[in-house]
């Protein structure tokens, strides 16, 4: 995110959808009780509706709490069921083919063994 904020140490994308009318604590709440993360560790979370055509990203940097939120028209964002995990981290280069609406999947299949598309 060039200009915003500096990129995150580690982009987290939780894998169960979540109601996307959660705000800033509702998703922190998720975070820290859900993923067992801390909502502050400076990292990025990344939340997708059922349908899967909305992301919030939830990413803390330093100063205060960053809530972002992305909407495709048509349709869905490529995403992962993973096994036996609530979250996976993905690379910066993957982030930004996510948020595009790109099969950022094709980049490479070095993240996490246990993937099923």
């Amino acid at each position: 995110m060039p200009g915003l904020i500096e990129t995150p140490a580690q982009i987290w994308i939780a894998v169960a959808p979540v109601d996307m009318r959660r705000g800033l604590d509702g998703l922190s709440s998720v975070v820290q009780h859900s993923l067992d993360q801390a909502p502050c560790s400076g990292s990025a979370f990344i939340f997708r509706n059922r349908a899967g055509n909305r992301l919030r990203l939830l990413l803390w940097d330093g100063n205060g709490v960053w809530l972002c939120q992305r909407r495709l028209h048509r349709g869905s964002f490529v995403w992962l069921r993973v096994v036996n995990d609530k979250t996976f981290v993905i690379t910066q280069l993957q982030w930004e083919w996510l948020v595009a609406g790109v099969d950022w999947q094709r980049l490479s299949a070095t993240c996490q063994p246990d993937w099923q598309v």
